[in-house]
């Protein structure tokens, strides 16, 4: 099994509301994906509730293989998505790896 985890941090000069508002849309977007992409084992978005801490936006998913994680990462309804941050994002970080 492959874990998939990302980190999303949004741009400072976005105001409060607009990144609170960004980041529900793209949780929304996110955990509806399961339901269009089978593939998909499991999947949250986690919004970060302390503002001392770098990152906004934690994503962790599963996924069966290397190959159903590439199959993901261009499927039209993640590259839909992905675009509602794009922005916004000031800087992303990714870990996979294998369980």
């Amino acid at each position: 099994m492959i874990k998939h985890i990302v980190l999303f941090k949004l741009k400072e000069e976005i105001g409060n509301t607009e990144k609170m508002e960004v980041m529900n849309q793209f949780k929304l977007a996110i955990e509806a994906l399961p339901t269009i992409i089978p593939i998909i084992r499991k999947i949250e978005v986690g919004l970060n509730m302390n503002p001392a801490e770098k990152w906004d936006i934690a994503l962790y998913s599963e996924f069966a293989s290397m190959d159903d994680l590439k199959a993901y990462a261009i499927h039209p309804a993640h590259v839909e998505a992905a675009k509602l941050l794009a922005s916004v994002k000031d800087e992303r970080s990714c870990v996979d790896y294998e369980v």
